[in-house]
């Protein structure tokens, strides 16, 4: 009963079905305004119910002695009839002459937002209901939030149930709720297309003007529907495709590495210069590959495919594909982000969450509570937690760099949901990058006009029968450092490995002199400097195939993230010298300080991740 797809009695005078366009509408509202009863009159008045679907559905209100009600329609399962409430969202479809709809029922009951939000994560365009006889309640807030934080900004609000006010007092009703959710929604930059006075039950001013309010003169529901403006197609944004998985073939000589995933904006063609985000790697498109389908040199926004590369570099699921010489995405290990929480327990700092994109998972913590919305005052709280059902500006960082676009850029690239546990928790949409973090923009710009090498990598590892890998040694000031890391070193060289160790203060006294100064480590932003260099210096050693050692002290888990930002390789080692029964985070091993011996430990670790000689 929940999907309509099958509308053979849909109207079809002006165009044919087939030439309509499409668009997602959201329907919203407090609990019990009836959302569900005005998407049964919309598809009841437009003739988009299957054949004798309202005729089954009066005659079973008639057996079960149940006064008949549109939201019927809907309303299938039988937990929801039970309770009169929408649980879950219903997909549903009809079309009037000038496109097809398919409008979303979102819940309205506060415990199930997290189903509201799915819903309209999808729209366009949402119909947001308030009962004129109960007027605006907390959700009308939240929900009217919500619309704007998921980038929703075209609205009609819909004042129902105006058949149970005495006609007298309906026009005054209807201004008052007009007069009073306008200003509340001026306060977060909503503008509504129309404030539309219905009544579902009745068909007032749904999908034809009704002479009980002769007040009021514009557009009906549908009127209201048809003006809305389609979003521009997603072929015509910069192409992003999230990668999906990296398929390998090797029957009958087929040595095929097809990179596979869904379009979500752009177009992909043959020959195309195409970078992986973050971790900045170029080739070009050699194919496009679909499945049991006739060859194809493009693919558009929304197709499934594939394609192989013409050179065969390492990609991963959960990278971003763009095209050089369109607007690329951000990438970056902090963001600032609108967030909606809806998990048990609050959003804390200090808890480790995973934050999904797209088919990239990193995980999360929360590093900063800007602000906190009181969806009933609209006042904007501080405060270091976010309980259940609030809505907040945040900080969040990642744990290794992400790529993502900003609000107002393509959909599945700048909306995300957090999971604590096994259960997403909540979801937002990153807004800004924080201030003073251009980084992301230089890695870009560096990775774009990066001069490659004729010698690819794969060229290197076979002639140095190795992999490139950094090594990071960190410690307190007082720990032997080098003397682990020069051990190392020529551990390496006696196996056969180019490898060189790099002190933090060969680089300081060098390429740092100029920005050197007697406070450098303690600083912050020139240490960070440091670092960016320091990363920077090693990304060019690594694209050298060299196995490269670096020692500084007390590295913490900012600067060892911005050092896995700047070098586009996975093959990083991070081991903290000290008492082993205290590894600081972010670290991936620690071991005793210990010369020879702490070397040998860490050089059992590089090579288990070298190539077999």
């Amino acid at each position: 009963m929940r999907n309509f797809e099958k509308m053979d009695t849909c109207n079809r005078e002006s165009v044919s079905a087939d030439q309509l366009k499409k668009m997602n509408i959201v329907i919203v509202g407090h609990v019990d305004h009836g959302k569900s009863t005005v998407i049964g009159r919309l598809l009841a008045d437009t003739n988009s119910l299957p054949k004798g679907k309202l005729e089954a559905v009066r005659e079973l209100c008639r057996r079960t002695a149940k006064p008949f009600e549109y939201a019927f329609l809907l309303d299938a399962l039988k937990d929801e009839r039970s309770q009169g409430i929408t649980i879950d969202t219903a997909r549903c479809f009809f079309q009037t002459q000038k496109r097809k709809y398919i409008i979303i029922d979102a819940p309205g009951h506060i415990e199930f937002l997290k189903n509201m939000i799915t819903g309209a994560s999808r729209a366009q365009a949402a119909l947001l209901v308030i009962d004129a006889h109960e007027g605006i309640r907390e959700n009308s807030l939240r929900h009217g939030y919500m619309l704007a934080m998921l980038g929703i900004k075209q609205i009609a609000v819909l004042v129902n149930k105006l058949d149970l006010i005495e006609p007298s007092r309906r026009r005054e009703v209807y201004e008052n709720i007009k007069s009073e959710y306008e200003r509340f929604l001026e306060k977060i930059e909503l503008r509504p297309a129309s404030f539309i006075p219905v009544s579902a039950a009745e068909s007032y001013n749904i999908s034809s003007k009704c002479p009980q309010m002769p007040w009021y003169g514009g557009p009906t529901v549908l009127e209201a529907l048809d003006a809305f403006e389609e979003e521009p197609e997603p072929e015509g944004l910069p192409f992003r495709m999230w990668v999906q998985d990296v398929y390998k073939f090797t029957a009958g000589g087929d040595e095929r590495r097809i990179v596979a995933g869904t379009v979500s904006s752009g177009v992909l063609r043959e020959g195309a210069e195409i970078m992986f985000m973050p971790s900045g790697k170029k080739t070009f498109v050699k194919s496009i590959e679909v499945f049991n389908e006739p060859p194809k040199s493009c693919v558009r926004a929304g197709y499934a495919a594939g394609f192989c590369m013409a050179e065969q570099i390492y990609a991963k699921r959960g990278e971003l594909v763009t095209l050089i010489g369109e607007t690329p995405p951000s990438t970056g290990t902090c963001v600032k982000a609108s967030v909606f929480w809806l998990g048990k327990e609050p959003f804390i700092p200090d808890k480790n969450y995973r934050l999904k994109i797209g088919s990239a998972q990193v995980s999360c913590r929360l590093d900063e509570v800007l602000s906190v919305l009181n969806a009933s005052t609209l006042e904007n709280e501080s405060r270091g937690s976010v309980e259940r059902n609030e809505v907040a500006r945040c900080v969040l960082r990642f744990d290794r760099p992400l790529a993502f676009d900003l609000a107002g850029g393509a959909p599945d690239t700048s909306r995300f949901v957090i999971v604590d546990g096994y259960e997403i928790a909540g979801g937002g949409i990153i807004t800004s990058i924080p201030e003073g973090d251009t980084l992301s923009e230089k890695l870009v710009r560096r990775n774009i006009k990066w001069i490659k090498s004729d010698v690819s990598t794969q060229e290197r590892e076979r002639y140095y029968r190795q992999k490139a890998q950094l090594v990071v040694i960190s410690g307190h000031a007082d720990t032997d450092k080098k003397g682990i890391a020069r051990c190392l070193e020529r551990q390496l060289l006696d196996a056969g490995r180019t490898a060189y160790y790099l002190g933090i203060g060969n680089l300081l006294y060098g390429v740092d002199s100029d920005i050197k100064s007697d406070s450098s480590m303690h600083n912050m932003q020139e240490r960070r400097e440091h670092i960016r260099r320091l990363g920077e210096l090693s990304n060019i050693m690594l694209d050298a195939g060299n196995i490269l050692i670096v020692t500084a002290s007390e590295l913490a888990v900012p600067e060892l993230e911005l050092l896995r930002q700047i070098i586009q390789t996975e093959n990083i080692i991070t081991v903290w010298v000290g008492d082993v029964s205290r590894q600081p985070p972010g670290y991936d091993a620690c071991v005793h300080a210990g010369g020879a011996d702490t070397a040998s430990e860490i050089f059992r670790m590089i090579e288990a991740g070298q190539l077999e000689i």
